[in-house]
């Protein structure tokens, strides 16, 4: 494994608890060192990415994972969001969801997602997953300089 210069800034946009907690340790867990920053909604999400208000101060992240199925702003919208705007679009965005749905995947992939995971309902199974992700986009891919 490559050794990481700094550690990763990921953007986690989750609303349920239960689901944000387990990602949060699966990252925690990894090998890869990484800065966590958890919001509960779309509109959330786009006021940390264009430092609005209470995010004034807040990091570019390197990764967004971002969950399709949230209050107040959806997963699908803000993802149409951060691909037209200049200044964020080319942030990588992995879409984690529990929607199989073949709908939402295409609609998804059509907005630019860099990836489409599907939540795995096994603990295990789900914590593979997370931290395959944290390893892939930290030591296979090139992501931009901030």
């Amino acid at each position: 494994m490559p050794n990481q210069e700094k550690p990763i800034d990921i953007l986690l946009a989750e609303d349920s608890e239960t689901d944000a907690e387990l990602t949060i340790d699966a990252l925690q867990q990894g090998k890869i060192h990484n800065n966590i920053y958890h919001v509960w909604d779309g509109e959330e999400v786009l006021r940390f990415l264009r430092k609005e208000g209470e995010y004034k101060d807040a990091v570019r992240p390197d990764l967004i994972l971002l969950d399709l199925n949230m209050p107040r702003m959806d997963g699908r919208t803000v993802l149409k969001e951060i691909r037209s705007d200049d200044l964020i679009k080319a942030i990588p965005v992995v879409v984690l969801t529990t929607s199989s749905q073949e709908r939402d995947i295409h609609e998804s992939y059509g907005l630019a997602a860099n990836n489409y995971i599907v939540k795995p309902v096994d603990i295990v199974q789900f914590f593979e997953v997370i931290q395959s992700v944290q390893e892939f986009w930290v030591n296979v891919v090139k992501l931009p300089k901030k």
